[in-house]
């Protein structure tokens, strides 16, 4: 992600961008992305002297033998890209726009009134899909029958309709629902930070000392996303108060107080590769989604959050779903924990059960 920290006058985004494969061939991807840099300042110019794009390769195989080569191609409307492929520094003057085209996981340098400040854009573009004829294996939960569905790695250039559309709706039947972890949905919204990016301050070094190693507030740069959230004072006073009330048998009371997302941060080693190196918040208006899924695919929908601990929390829910049921259905899990890379469930209920 762009980094917000830098001060005012480096307000640079650089977008997930557009990407497609120029060649699909058994042996040979050329992937092509177009990428637009934005000056969001009002009158600050802010140079770019280096642009790098650096690719990492995911299997489920060896990568032996396997080699890849990134190019980074400038396309300024008022200067043309250099025959060596050199990156001449260019200027992004004020509320202006220019753009690459590139491949994956593509690191900037930014250069202006606040110094050089390294800026990172990770883009995670899939080469292969999981065959989506391949039926999943039905489990019986009392209630209902649930699916676990395999995906690609979701990211941030997918979209849940359209994951629910390629994997979901060819194997649904009516009366299905349709279940989607919230920490894949966050990663699609891109609410995802790498460490380097976040400045932990005096609040998140402190209050992050006093929680569980497990806790993925335990560090000062987890802590630190949630200070960014809701603000360094509410961490504060939701810590001081949440330690009197637990002096006093009341547990829990400072993720009450410090808001919802201080339960949905996943930190670092929290997800699949390669966002186990990244800091995952918990997804943005998620109730919207799930409106949007039945208005476009007819299909119930929930974003969920649950564990092996048979803890479920159900984020959203469409308005001709029961909270109660879908707890039962998805107690045991059936996503997984652990790399099964099934973050979507269709719940088929049985007919003698009732939804609402």
């Amino acid at each position: 992600m762009i980094d917000t920290l830098a001060g005012s006058a480096n307000k640079l985004e650089l977008t997930a961008g557009e990407w497609h494969l120029a060649i699909n061939e058994p042996n040979r991807y050329l992937l092509v992305g177009e990428m637009e840099f934005r000056n969001l300042t009002q009158r600050f110019e802010i140079m770019l002297p280096d642009v790098q794009a650096q690719v990492k390769l995911l299997s489920d195989g060896s990568l032996d033998g396997v080699t890849s080569q990134t190019k980074v191609i400038p396309c300024h409307e008022d200067a043309k890209a250099r025959a060596d492929d050199y990156w001449f520094g260019y200027i992004v003057k004020a509320k202006k726009t220019t753009k690459i085209k590139v491949s994956v996981d593509i690191q900037g340098i930014t250069y202006g009134p606040s110094g050089r400040i390294p800026r990172v854009r990770n883009v995670v573009v899939p080469l292969q899909f999981p065959n989506s004829d391949t039926a999943p294996t039905a489990r019986n939960v009392g209630v209902a029958e649930v699916f676990p569905i395999r995906t690609h790695i979701l990211a941030e250039l997918d979209n849940p309709v359209e994951i629910v559309k390629r994997y979901v709706l060819p194997r649904a039947n009516k009366g299905d629902i349709v279940a989607l972890a919230e920490t894949p949905l966050a990663l699609m919204q891109g609410r995802y930070r790498h460490p380097s990016e976040v400045k932990p301050g005096w609040a998140a070094k402190r209050v992050c000392l006093f929680f569980l190693p497990m806790s993925s507030l335990a560090t000062a740069c987890g802590m630190q996303t949630l200070v960014d959230v809701v603000g360094p004072w509410r961490v504060v006073a939701a810590f001081a108060l949440g330690a009197v009330a637990k002096v006093f048998g009341k547990p829990g009371v400072f993720y009450q107080l410090a808001g919802e997302q201080a339960r949905l941060i996943d930190d670092v080693t929290g997800t699949l590769p390669p966002f186990d190196q990244f800091i995952v918040l918990g997804p943005d208006n998620p109730q919207q989604v799930v409106e949007e899924i039945q208005r476009e695919t007819g299909l119930a929908a929930a974003i969920v959050d649950a564990n092996d601990l048979k803890a479920v929390k159900i984020l959203a829910a469409t308005s001709d779903l029961s909270v109660t049921f879908l707890e039962q259905a998805l107690r045991s899990n059936p996503a997984g924990n652990a790399d099964e890379r099934t973050p979507v469930v269709l719940i088929r209920p049985l007919p003698s059960k009732i939804l609402s």
